[in-house]
């Protein structure tokens, strides 16, 4: 028996659709997706409580009809929080508060606190299952294609079944596997692209031994009946006909031998008991829904100034933390943090995203940080550059835009980071000079711009026995400030970049590159910690090859990232750790881990990364002026 489950994703807040639409999705879309559980139901229907708000703006009758159902069996409601926020680059008190929001204005609305939980974008880390428990919920839906392909040693089956999930805390909750492939099918033949009978064959072909648990669609209800325009290769608007489409779909499916449809709540009673599987890894830490073009970047890095918008949020976060902020002060911060300003936003809804932002930082007194000090202290002329101080002995290479040759910090001062000369490895790949501290931009179709190159430098030393190098490096789009701090009293290096760029267009522009002194370190015990919108997250790197920077294509930069959402990020083995540090009130940067261990040596380095390259890229900035980023290093 075929235990198959149908989700509906809403979304009022989606990207591409204008405000005055609103009510044009909730006619076409959302008023059908009823009818279509009136007769066809229990199906599941997912919103955030922003969008429900939204919806009863523009027909307050279809969130009562909603709740009648509801209160029918007809329709399981999922719950996801306020708003579309992603997780994983949230701060753990973020999330706490979208889900707790959330949950009280669906208690507000609907009545009930929903038990089943959809991830916002599916974007799953170790660290939210605490966060989800935490808020109430007692089961999750994640997407399995993406998370199976990590995991070569699990069984074609487990697809089939639902499963436990292990957290970053050390507790499990039950998931749902949601699937690509056939969500995809439906859409397709709701739009006319393939027949019902070849749709009811597939469905017919996923039916094995024994009972299995399909998830037949868990995507959104606003491409059925109505199109944004936002793609050239969309379909046309068939408007009712492809409700017909579904209607005659569900129908079909309740008569199809082997097959019975059941509501979400009743596919999670099929699990057998299972021991808790962990579904993130090193080389994919934060696993999200469908095509590998989607990945965290696209909210963190990219879109039309994902990193000015997300320092925005996160100043006011802080301010917010730092006061008794009224609920309304979190529901607006947790609106502003919602995906759907970071992807493919119209002009008029970004321009008036930027005009809600600014109105609660200056509200809040939320400023970004000032422009670097000049420059003070001696002229240095010399290529090298010793530092030394109570806590720390470093090299700098001021040819190579002050790039740390080696660093060691107290109280041994072994060199732990620094540069690797070009020829150490045997693996082509990795036949290059390996630098920190350096700073790479790429775009397509043109040459590398970076700062290695000669910096006019001056070095001054403070009474306490801190040392402060300032460097300006020339580079094609214009000067790189750079000022690094090399404390007296603990082992911390702290780096200052000021980009004075007139234009930031399409590309990656990768910072830090703190780069392992592999000799130093045991590659059998090496692993790095981090934090992903929960609890602190480790994962092991011996015998892993993790390249989350790692194009997908011409068009997206990047494989994956961290969220690094409490500002750190540790690289240890079992004697020794390099701690980096964030400044997301400055610019949160995320995390890009490159590992991987050829010819009994080891190359492990952390990568920084302000901007990256895919499909929702679209240069328009947030503010004007040079920009900012500030990180640390600590041994």
């Amino acid at each position: 028996m075929l235990n198959g489950f149908a989700l509906f994703h809403l979304n009022l807040a989606f990207s591409s659709i204008e405000e005055e639409q609103r009510a044009t999705v909730v006619r076409d879309c959302y008023g059908p997706l009823l009818e279509l559980a009136e007769k066809h139901g229990p199906i599941g229907i997912e919103a955030t409580a922003y969008t429900l708000q939204a919806i009863a703006k523009c027909d307050k009758a279809w969130l009562a009809r909603l709740k009648d159902l509801i209160g029918r069996g007809r329709v399981e409601f999922i719950g996801s929080g306020y708003a579309q926020a992603i997780g994983p680059l949230l701060p753990a008190d973020m999330v706490a508060a979208n889900l707790r929001l959330g949950n009280a204005a669906y208690h507000e609305m609907l009545g009930l606190t929903p038990r089943i939980g959809l991830i916002n974008e599916q974007a799953w880390s170790g660290g939210l299952v605490g966060q989800y428990l935490d808020a109430g919920y007692s089961a999750l839906l994640v997407d399995w294609d993406n998370v199976a392909n990590f995991h070569p040693g699990w069984t074609p089956d487990m697809r089939y079944a639902p499963q436990r999930a292990l957290g970053s805390d050390g507790r499990d909750i039950p998931i749902l596997w949601t699937n690509t492939v056939a969500f995809q099918k439906l859409q397709r033949l709701a739009h006319d692209d393939i027949p019902l009978e070849d749709y009811l064959g597939f469905v017919s072909g996923q039916c094995g031994e024994g009972h299995r648990t399909l998830c037949l669609y868990a995507s959104d209800a606003e491409i059925f009946g109505f199109r944004p325009g936002r793609y050239r290769t969309e379909e046309s608007n068939q408007g009712g006909t492809e409700w017909t489409r579904l209607h005659a779909a569900f129908e079909a499916l309740n008569a199809l031998p082997g097959v019975r449809l059941v509501s979400p709540s009743d596919a999670l009673e099929q699990a057998a008991v299972t021991a808790p599987i962990r579904l993130e890894t090193a080389a994919y830490p934060i696993p999200v829904k469908k095509q590998r073009k989607y990945n965290v970047t696209r909210w963190a890095v990219s879109g039309r100034d994902d990193i000015a918008i997300n320092a925005a949020c996160q100043r006011i976060y802080q301010a917010l933390k730092r006061t008794n902020a009224p609920d309304d002060d979190w529901r607006e911060l947790c609106r502003l943090w919602a995906s759907d300003f970071r992807t493919h936003i119209t002009q008029a809804r970004w321009e008036g995203y930027c005009r809600d932002l600014s109105a609660m930082e200056a509200r809040l007194g939320t400023r970004p940080a000032a422009a670097l000090p000049a420059p003070a202290g001696e002229t240095v002329t010399d290529r090298h550059i010793e530092i030394e101080t109570p806590s720390l002995r470093v090299r700098l290479d001021r040819r190579r835009g002050l790039a740390i040759q080696r660093a060691g910090f107290a109280p041994d001062f072994t060199p732990l980071i620094g540069g690797i000369p070009h020829g150490h490895f045997d693996d082509i790949a990795l036949q290059a000079d390996w630098y920190t501290g350096d700073c790479v931009f790429e775009a397509p179709g043109e040459p590398k711009v970076t700062d290695l190159d000669w910096a006019t430098t001056h070095i001054a030393r403070a009474p306490d026995g801190s040392v402060t190098v300032h460097g300006a490096i020339a580079t094609p789009l214009g000067p790189i400030l750079k000022v690094m701090t090399f404390h007296a009293d603990i082992p911390r290096i702290d780096f200052d970049l000021e980009f004075q760029w007139q234009a930031w267009g399409r590309g990656a522009l990768r910072l830090g590159h703190i780069t392992l002194r592999g000799e130093a370190f045991d590659e059998q015990s090496l692993a790095f910690t981090t934090t992903n919108g929960g609890a602190a997250e480790r994962f092991a790197l011996a015998g892993q090859t993790v390249e989350h920077g790692a194009p997908v294509s011409f068009l997206v930069s990047a494989a994956c990232a961290l969220g690094m959402t409490e500002g750190w990020l540790e690289l240890a083995d079992a004697r020794r750790k390099v701690r980096i540090e964030v400044d997301r009130a400055v610019a949160p940067l995320v995390g890009l881990i490159n590992h991987r261990s050829t010819g009994g040596k080891l190359f492990c380095q952390l990568l920084l990364s302000a901007l990256e390259l895919d499909d929702t890229r679209k240069p328009s900035p947030y503010g004007d002026g040079p920009r900012r980023f500030r990180f640390s290093v600590m041994g």
